[in-house]
């Protein structure tokens, strides 16, 4: 009993001191958004608050650190010495906070699964596996995050991804569900009769994808796999999305990339037709993956093995 009253008095003493030296956590909150924007009105309307309000916040944050914070301007504020220098650390604190509670509720929710995963991978692929399995799991909620720069640390905040590689990850679990193939596409009513060669693919009006910001293949790599040197027009539309570039084709601006995932179901049904008999097969892979030293909820679980039977793999 006497230890559990002097436990409740330190916790008593250690909030008691962090409301007398610390700010309203709205005022930080505000003050991020204002020191971003540089504008006590832009700051209002992302936050939906009125100027006045916002205003206020501000001063009682001065009031609470007995400094200036900002130069007040006609046309917006800039931050003082001081305000440049809480900026910094508000920005640090309030997105470690966000991070962890992203990470807590992704991963903690007992009947829900957080699941990684690309823009294509995630639209052409994984939505269609979804739809079957909440008829039969209705009571599981599986929640998708697409990005397309998925890297080994990304799963700490997710209970599963699809990633992309080899396999060959030293702090996850993987099971492979799709082999790499890429092939060009068109639509079906664009003739491209004419086109049998690589050189003649290359001539031709080629929807361009930018992947300088992400690991995936673009015309360049795919016709070198072929030994063949290759450079896009001026005149070919540049996409920095799959989904869009693919997008692109289906509306008949030009021959694009496809992979197998997201295309043969069209190219069966006659949506979109394969030009050249060329595809390119690499060596890497989507894998289902987890973190190691994390144990998976039954939740997860259970959709990561109905996800492995659906594409006829094992889990393992």
């Amino acid at each position: 009993m006497s230890q559990d009253i002097h436990q409740r008095a330190d916790r008593r003493t250690v909030i008691s001191r962090y409301l007398r030296t610390l700010p309203p956590l709205e005022t930080l909150i505000t003050f991020e958004a204002v020191g971003r924007c540089g504008s006590f009105t832009l700051a209002a309307t992302e936050l939906f608050l009125t100027q006045s309000a916002v205003s206020k916040q501000m001063r009682t944050l001065e009031e609470s650190l007995k400094v200036p914070l900002f130069e007040r301007k006609p046309r917006g504020v800039t931050l003082t010495a001081a305000g440049a220098e809480l900026l910094g650390t508000v920005d640090m604190l309030l997105d470690r906070l966000q991070h962890s509670v992203r990470r807590i509720r992704n991963v903690h929710q007992s009947n829900a699964v957080s699941v990684l995963a690309t823009h294509a991978l995630a639209q052409f692929w994984l939505f269609p596996k979804l739809i079957e399995f909440n008829k039969a799991h209705p009571g599981i909620a599986v929640h998708v995050h697409a990005i397309n720069e998925i890297d080994e640390a990304s799963l700490v905040d997710f209970d599963l991804g699809i990633l992309y590689g080899a396999g060959d990850w030293t702090t996850l679990n993987s099971q492979f569900v799709l082999p790499e193939i890429v092939y060009p596409v068109a639509r079906p009513d664009l003739d491209v009769s004419a086109i049998r060669t690589l050189e003649q693919l290359a001539a031709a009006p080629l929807v361009q994808l930018d992947t300088s910001a992400w690991s995936c293949l673009d015309w360049h790599d795919w016709f070198g796999h072929f030994g063949k040197d290759y450079q896009p027009a001026e005149s070919d539309p540049v996409f920095n999305q799959l989904t869009l570039a693919y997008r692109a084709v289906q509306q008949g601006m030009g021959i694009g990339l496809a992979w197998s995932f997201m295309a043969d179901e069209a190219v069966a049904r006659g949506e979109m037709q394969r030009v050249t008999e060329h595809a390119l097969v690499t060596e890497r892979g989507e894998y289902l993956v987890s973190l190691r030293h994390r144990q998976l909820s039954p939740s997860a679980q259970l959709f990561h093995d109905w996800l492995l039977a659906s594409v006829g793999a094992t889990s393992g």
